[in-house]
C-alpha cells in the first residue's frame, strides 16, 4: 500500500498562520526545529534552557509510516516539549503552496508526537545555510548532506532569539541609576540633622 505525504493530503485550507492551530510552547525544555520538504526534512534541537540550537538530522522522506517511525524515535530520545516548523512564505509575506503543505505537515506531526507546535518564518534560512556551507569549502555532496538540518538549526535559533526577552538598553540602565541617585539624595535632604531635633 502506498503511503501518502502528510503535507500534500487534501485538507481544509487554512486562511493564514493565525488560524492554523499553532499553540504555545513551554518556555523551558528541549524544542525541535523542522525544515519541511517533500523529499527531505531537516531537524534541529535546542538545549533545555532554549538558548541555542544544533543541527540534528537530515531525514529522507519514507512515506507516512516511515516518517512517523522516525519522528517517534527522535521524540523518545530527546523528549522535546514542542515543535517549531519553518514556514516558507513568499517574500511579500503571503502564503505559498509550500507553506500550506508545511502547515498541514505540522498539524500531522503534532498529532503523531502529541506535542504543541508553532511556526517560524523561514524565507531566507536556506539561503543563509547555503552561504555558510559555501564558506566552509565543502563538496556538493557534503553541502547536500548538511543543508536541511542547518536550515532547521537557523530557523530554530531565530525563534529562540525572538522568544528571549531583550536585554535592557544601556541608556535606560543609566537613567534608572540616575533616578535611584536622585531618590537617595531626596531622602538625605528630608532626613533631619541632629541640630533640627528639638
Amino acid at each position: 500500500m502506498t503511503s501518502t505525504d502528510p503535507g500534500s493530503e487534501q485538507q481544509p485550507q487554512s486562511t493564514g498562520p493565525a488560524s492554523n492551530g499553532a499553540s504555545e510552547i513551554p518556555k523551558s525544555g528541549v524544542v525541535l526545529g523542522i525544515d519541511y520538504g517533500t523529499k527531505r526534512i531537516g531537524v534541529s534541537v535546542s538545549d533545555r534552557e532554549q538558548k541555542f540550537s544544533s543541527p540534528l538530522h537530515n531525514h529522507t522522506r519514507q512515506g507516512t509510516q516511515g516518517d512517523e517511525r522516525f519522528f517517534r524515535k527522535v521524540v523518545a530520545e530527546y523528549r522535546p516539549v514542542g515543535l517549531v516548523v519553518g514556514l516558507p512564505l513568499h517574500m511579500n509575506g503571503n502564503e505559498s503552496e509550500k507553506s500550506k503543505e508545511a502547515t498541514r505537515f505540522a498539524a500531522w506531526l503534532s498529532k503523531v508526537t502529541s506535542l504543541p507546535y508553532t511556526f517560524q518564518d523561514e524565507r531566507l534560512t536556506s539561503y543563509q545555510a547555503e552561504r555558510l556551507l559555501l564558506a566552509a569549502d565543502m563538496t556538493n555532496k557534503q553541502r547536500k548532506e548538511r543543508m536541511d538540518k542547518l536550515a532547521a538549526q537557523i530557523l530554530l535559533q531565530m525563534w529562540l532569539d525572538a522568544r528571549r526577552p531583550p536585554p535592557p538598553r544601556p541608556e535606560l540602565a543609566e537613567e534608572a541609576t540616575a533616578d535611584e541617585d536622585h531618590t537617595a539624595d531626596d531622602r538625605n535632604d528630608e532626613t533631619p540633622s541632629i541640630n533640627d531635633i528639638p
